[in-house]
C-alpha cells in the first residue's frame, strides 16, 4: 500500500478561514468571557474618589484605634499610595456573576486568578479565619438572619 502525500499548500477553504477555529471575540488575557468584557465597557465610566489621608494622634479616638487593632484592620486603613483604575475595573468586571445563583469568589485580572473569598480576605488582614465544617463567618450569619437582605442592591 502506497503512502499518500499530503500537500503543504493551504486549501482555498483554509485561506477564507472556513473550517478553522475562530479566535475569541474578547480579550482573553483581561476577561473571563465576552460578557465580562461587555460589563467592563459598561462600568469603565466609574470614577474613583481619592483616599483622604487622616492621621490620628496617638491620644486621639483611642476606642476607635483599639477596635481597628483588635480586628486586625490596619491594612484596610493604611493609605494606598497609588493604584491603576483600569486594573481595579477589570477586577470588578470579572467578579460580576454571569449566571443567576453562581458565585465564584475570585476574579480574573491580567491572566491571574485573584481570590476574594473569606480565606483570602482573612489572609490579607493577617488573621486567617479558621471555620469548622458547617460554621459560617459573621457576615454569612448576618446575611442569613437579616430580613430583606438584598445582595443585588449591595452589589
Amino acid at each position: 500500500m502506497a503512502l499518500k502525500k499530503f500537500s503543504t499548500k493551504r486549501s482555498r477553504r483554509d485561506a477564507t478561514g472556513e473550517g478553522s477555529s475562530v479566535a475569541p471575540e474578547f480579550d482573553s488575557h483581561r476577561f473571563q468571557s465576552a460578557e465580562h468584557q461587555q460589563h467592563f465597557e459598561a462600568i469603565k465610566g466609574w470614577s474613583f474618589h481619592k483616599e483622604r489621608r487622616d492621621q490620628l494622634r496617638e491620644d486621639e479616638y483611642m476606642d476607635f484605634q483599639e477596635e481597628i487593632a483588635r480586628r486586625h484592620w490596619t491594612p484596610l486603613v493604611t493609605h494606598m499610595a497609588k493604584f491603576d483604575p483600569e486594573i481595579v475595573l477589570e477586577f470588578y468586571a470579572n467578579a460580576w456573576p454571569t449566571e443567576e445563583g453562581v458565585r465564584d469568589m475570585r476574579s480574573w485580572v491580567r491572566g491571574q486568578w485573584i481570590p476574594f473569598d473569606t480565606y483570602a480576605l482573612s489572609q490579607f488582614l493577617g488573621d486567617p479565619l479558621v471555620l469548622e465544617e458547617g460554621q459560617q463567618c459573621e457576615f454569612s450569619q448576618r446575611r442569613n438572619w437579616a430580613d430583606g437582605f438584598d445582595e443585588e442592591a449591595i452589589a
